[in-house]
């Protein structure tokens, strides 16, 4: 008898311990469960003031003075991608914007005077984001992206002292150069652009693989295949800030760095010394002249070499 009723104190009491675990367990689980989620973005706070947004793709579309063939859906997808892909990367696309007004004010004129498409202006951009001193893994350099013999074939003068891939005007002028010649090689300069990127080599073997010279027939790997539809990307972005977005001020712009000229025909001992006998620090010399890569100049030859040097209070922010 004793035993029976040891038995039922024992399971009442397993009975009433699981009981109030269950219970608790509820309780916390439901604590735990959030409010419902508002069946609308509207009704929820955290999103009300963001929106990601499908973009508008454009029936016609062209490069420099080509015709994009927006009536294939490859084609509009590949521009769709860039877009967003650009649109979405907001931080580099606004520093790209930013920084659009003291480079254009140097490669537009050139482009002009060197019978090249404007639209070639946002190349650098896709090259390099616009980095004076960027250096690809595979040793292309500058904003242009010149590799070492590249820079050669086109007019530059590449060594230890002197790197004219830095040069901003100078290796506008070779990348003039080596697009001209490609377009007279094309008869395009989509081609032309997709061939800084692959090389004339690359496309040509490519154009007569597949038996088309059409850019947007060819079957290209894929950093080519991007190329252009980055560069028609960029272009309307930066173009038409505003309708992407971004919102800049004209005051939001870096400034144009305002700068006197410089001719040198013979040895600089020390480039610090230079500067601070013109005035000026090294660092705003090397900044204004990133293609001098040493300390010094030895300038054996008596070359004449053209050093821009920043005008009074040009490195000042203005009111």
């Amino acid at each position: 008898m004793k035993l029976n009723l040891s038995r039922s104190r024992f399971l009442n009491l397993f009975l009433l311990t699981t009981l109030s675990v269950v219970i608790v367990f509820n309780l916390f689980v439901s604590s735990s469960v959030p409010a419902e989620v508002p069946a609308t973005a509207q009704d929820n706070p955290i999103t009300e003031d963001y929106r990601i947004h499908s973009l508008p793709i454009p029936e016609k579309l062209s490069f420099a003075g080509e015709t994009v063939p927006m009536n294939k859906t490859y084609v509009r997808e590949s521009y769709d991608r860039e877009l967003l892909v650009n649109t979405y990367w907001q931080s580099s696309t606004l520093l790209l914007i930013k920084k659009s007004k003291r480079y254009f004010s140097i490669i537009e004129p050139i482009l002009a005077a060197q019978g090249v498409p404007d639209d070639f202006k946002y190349l650098p951009m896709i090259e390099s984001s616009l980095q004076e001193r960027i250096v690809s893994p595979a040793g292309a350099v500058g904003l242009w992206q010149f590799l070492s013999a590249a820079a050669k074939e086109n007019g530059l003068e590449v060594n230890k002292e002197v790197d004219e891939r830095y040069h901003i005007e100078k290796a506008t002028i070779a990348a003039c150069k080596y697009l001209k010649d490609a377009y007279n090689k094309f008869g395009s300069w989509t081609l032309a652009a997709a061939s800084y990127n692959a090389g004339l080599r690359g496309i040509q073997n490519q154009i007569e693989k597949q038996k088309t010279s059409n850019y947007y027939e060819l079957l290209l790997n894929e950093e080519t295949a991007r190329y252009v539809f980055r560069l028609l990307a960029i272009r309307e972005i930066v173009s038409n800030p505003a309708e992407f977005g971004f919102i800049v001020g004209e005051d939001d712009f870096y400034p144009i760095i305002e700068t006197d000229t410089l001719v040198i025909s013979g040895p600089v001992p020390d480039f610090a010394d230079f500067a601070k006998g013109h005035g000026i620090t090294y660092r705003e010399l090397k900044d204004l002249n990133p293609w001098l890569r040493e300390t010094f100049l030895t300038n054996a030859s008596g070359k004449q070499y053209t050093i821009r040097l920043p005008k009074p209070g040009a490195f000042e922010v203005q009111p």
